[in-house]
């Protein structure tokens, strides 16, 4: 199947009351992974490329220097590994661009094959920030693309995005903004937080997705509510990681029974990335242990001496450097990177497997409309946005 825009999937979650999962990769063999096991469970799939993700994948190992050259090269291999493995798949697969910094991001990542954007305007004063995204709307909707905004700012790390405090949503501030840029999505702050230290009781402001919602809803907008920063942080992930010689400290994320709660409230789209990255360390620490003369191997010894230099470390792009054409293309040239390559699409599936149980998209996919993108351009003319 094509790829589909991501409105047709958040259409879906809006009309059947469910929240779908969008999910971040930065390799190859996780795109492969997130469709398969969204397949196993008969969901359609959201993977999330972010804007520093496709830096990585376009070769740039040092990803928070990228260029918009390096964004373009990488933003083109990741669409290309999600088409591959989307073009056979029964399920309907879109592929969204994750915290897009400026307009060129975006561009970017639309002429890569992406078929939906998120540009990142949260930092801006409000009427810049709807400048901002409104021009995007205006590119990416006249080829069908869908568009996420966000409003608000969350506390944490991912990335290039960074905040000390979070500043909530005001949900009729949300309204004013679906209404001047005419976005699809937008991700809302409500106590949700970006990275693996979110805190070990953090409580979300439900009441702040209820709000806005009624307010969309009673001023007639249409669009769908957004989560990001919204990993669990397994802890028997954490666990296991720190016995197995790393050293994370702090590592808590939201309760799945909060975002299976407001789920039910009006947040239809939850963003997932903290999850995949401990799942993937955690198997290659296991590797090293139990299969040790891996430590010698010459293609994949590398791997484990960045595991041993940075124990505090959970994100697979630390590690994964030496074998830098898997990441990008999903080469496999001998068995030892096969070893390496099935760590990651096991932990890719264990995480996002739960996830997909959790937030109800089982068994949906054949609710999504399969629409093309020149489909789409066309409503959104004739709808004038």
């Amino acid at each position: 199947m094509s790829l589909v825009p991501m409105k047709a999937i958040l259409d879906a979650t809006e009309q059947y009351n469910y929240a779908q999962g969008a999910f971040n990769v930065n390799a190859v063999c996780q795109a492969k992974a997130v469709i398969q096991v969204h397949e196993m469970f008969r969901s359609a799939a959201i993977l999330q490329g972010a804007d520093l993700a496709n830096a990585f994948m376009g070769g740039r190992t040092d990803f928070a220097q990228g260029t918009l050259e390096d964004k373009k090269k990488g933003a083109l291999n990741i669409a290309n590994a999600v088409k591959k493995y989307a073009a056979d798949s029964p399920i309907p697969v879109a592929l969204h661009l994750d915290h897009g910094k400026n307009l060129d991001s975006c561009v970017a990542a639309i002429q890569g094959g992406y078929t939906s954007v998120m540009i990142d305007g949260s930092s801006l004063p409000f009427d810049e920030n709807v400048e901002l995204t409104r021009e995007v709307v205006k590119y990416a909707h006249e080829r069908g693309v869908t568009v996420e905004g966000e409003l608000g700012v969350l506390a944490g790390v991912e990335d290039h995005v960074f905040a000390a405090n979070s500043t909530y949503t005001n949900p009729m501030d949300a309204v004013k903004f679906f209404r001047q840029t005419g976005v699809d999505a937008l991700a809302i702050s409500y106590g949700t937080k970006h990275g693996a230290n979110k805190g070990k009781d953090t409580v979300i402001r439900k009441e702040i997705a209820i709000a806005t919602k009624e307010c969309m809803l009673h001023e007639g907008i249409e669009g769908t509510l957004v989560s990001h920063g919204s990993s669990t942080v397994p802890q028997y992930i954490v666990s296991e990681i720190n016995a197995l010689g790393g050293a994370l400290k702090d590592a808590y994320g939201i309760k799945k029974e909060q975002l299976k709660e407001v789920s039910k409230l009006g947040i239809r789209k939850i963003n997932v990335d903290t999850d995949i990255r401990l799942a993937v360390t955690r198997n290659l620490r296991e590797l090293f242990r139990d299969e040790p003369e891996l430590r010698e191997r010459s293609t994949v010894s590398a791997i484990y001496q960045l595991l041993l230099a940075n124990p505090a470390a959970f994100d697979p792009r630390v590690f994964l450097p030496p074998i830098m054409d898997t990441v990008m293309y999903g080469s496999v040239p001998d068995e030892d990177i096969g070893c390496i390559v099935d760590c990651i699409e096991r932990g890719v599936k264990e995480v996002v497997g739960t996830l997909i149980v959790e937030f109800e998209s089982v068994g949906k996919a054949p609710l999504i409309e399969n629409v093309s993108l020149d489909e789409m351009a066309e409503r959104y003319r004739v709808k004038g946005i």
